[in-house]
């Protein structure tokens, strides 16, 4: 996992290093050095101009100046409060790379950054980008690559980061990260927080009741349960307020139940006591007494619940502090301002701590980049989707997703980020057959559920482990 932190965090970790100011300086600067030279493919001949601020991060970019021009790169440092409206700003000659080491995340104001022709490396995160949200602050320069130091500003993964920011390679500078409270999900954590299923593991162990549809929303049924049983899931069953799945949906789960529509079912304690996670909402629809009975559910004592879609209306006027069993929310932006009152706003690691703290329930912002945030303030984020699962119904594979991992015994927080991760990976997972840009429907994702979680090591055979004791 690759720490996160904020602008205001990173200015104590820098205060509370024992290495001095200069050292840290000249190792952010050779970093940026060493990236220019790998852009560059080589050093002597080339040409950068390196534009540069008064603050910490023109420091580094002198600092790299100063080491390619050793390695034959002829460069130019130029002064961002007044540079020209282009670059290069004296003779015909144009450069191969800038450098934007102009402002950091201190800057306050917007900056407008001259037009240039040549690819850019930015230093720490892009001059005009917000540091904390993204939000893009006059006209930055676009980068080709990003060298940020220690940990990922928030900003390079909201807002206009993304685009802004290019690739982002993190620097360890040799600064302590170890009290980072919010982390970014790497492909190689995912096995790691996800255990192995047990060799003697029986399906009632891993166990999932999914409660979702609704006559007329049969299809989010279908894929939730469809989801859980593809993570996972020894064992899905699959309840249906007030109806059955049509004779035209696939029977996807082990047990297809009908429920009253009141959801009384659900508040017999000996039934849950069966079922290692639920998963309530995705297409249940917004009848008071189905909302009566979410809000019961959640007052009840229970295993790890999922509430999701019309769940989380039902909870818009509920007292989810006062929950009886562990909770995993999952709001996209209007879930949320049903639920706060209010919007989520441009720092969305915030508010989603905000909800985990005043519901006590983990709380899973979607987004471009998904913040998975518990009650104490531990965060966990992935940026591992793309545009194409902004569809309908890929909420109702995540809610399923969610619970199968929790079903087989994953932490809450980790439950909900590591789903997040592999829902992203749906779409992005390098060696699958890639996906089109367009036209791409929530039903085409379960099937590539098997392979994305072997890619990623789930369950996988440890060979050295089925060799200890033979002869």
């Amino acid at each position: 996992m690759i720490p996160v932190c904020t602008p205001d965090e990173m200015a104590a970790v820098d205060a509370a290093s024992p290495e001095p100011l200069d050292v840290l300086v000249d190792r952010a600067g050779a970093a940026v050095a060493r990236a220019a030279l790998d852009e560059l493919g080589g050093g002597y001949g080339r040409r950068v101009a390196v534009l540069v601020g008064k603050g910490s991060n023109g420091a580094d970019g002198r600092v790299a100046a100063e080491r390619l021009g050793r390695r034959g790169v002829r460069t130019s440092v130029v002064d961002a409060s007044s540079a020209p409206k282009r670059l290069p700003h004296r003779g015909a000659h144009a450069v191969d790379l800038v450098v934007d080491a102009a402002y950091g995340t201190g800057l306050g104001r917007p900056f407008e950054a001259p037009s240039v022709n040549a690819p850019v490396l930015a230093v720490d995160l892009p001059s005009g980008l917000d540091g904390l949200t993204g939000e893009v602050m006059g006209r930055p320069l676009a980068a080709k690559r990003t060298v940020t130091f220690a940990a990922i500003k928030p900003g390079l993964l909201f807002g206009g980061g993304p685009e802004l920011a290019g690739r982002v390679e993190v620097v360890d500078l040799g600064l302590d990260m170890s009290g980072a409270a919010a982390h970014l999900l790497e492909d190689t954590d995912i096995a790691v927080l996800l255990p192995n299923r047990p060799t003697d593991a029986h399906k009632w162990q891993s166990a999932c009741w999914v409660v979702a549809g609704s006559p007329g929303m049969e299809g989010a049924a279908g894929l939730a349960a469809s989801a859980a049983l593809r993570a996972g899931s020894g064992y899905v069953r699959l309840s249906v307020p007030g109806g059955l799945l049509g004779s035209d949906e696939p029977v996807v789960a082990d047990e297809v139940v009908h429920l009253p529509i009141g959801l009384e079912l659900l508040l017999e304690e000996e039934e849950q006591e069966r079922f290692a996670s639920m998963v309530v909402g995705p297409g249940i629809g917004t009848a008071d007494e189905v909302a009566d009975g979410v809000r019961q559910l959640v007052a009840s004592p229970g295993p790890p619940t999922v509430v999701d879609g019309d769940g989380l209306t039902a909870l818009a006027d509920c007292r989810v502090d006062e929950s009886a069993r562990p909770l995993v929310l999952t709001p996209h932006d209007g879930e949320y301002l049903r639920l706060t009152g209010r919007p989520p706003g441009p720092d969305r690691m915030a508010a989603a701590r905000s909800l985990a703290a005043d519901t006590g329930a983990v709380t899973l912002l979607k987004g471009p980049t998904t913040v998975v945030a518990a009650p104490d303030g531990r965060v966990l984020l992935t940026a591992a989707g793309d545009a194409r699962l902004a569809t309908a119904g890929t909420g109702d594979v995540l809610s399923g997703i969610i619970g199968a991992f929790l079903a087989r015994g994953v932490s809450p927080l980790e439950a909900a980020a590591t789903a997040a991760h592999v829902h992203g990976r749906l779409a992005t997972a390098p060696g699958l057959k890639e996906l089109p840009s367009t036209g791409v429907v929530a039903g085409d994702l379960s099937a590539r559920l098997v392979s994305v979680l072997a890619g990623l090591s789930v369950d996988g055979i440890d060979l050295a482990d089925q060799t200890k004791g033979v002869c």
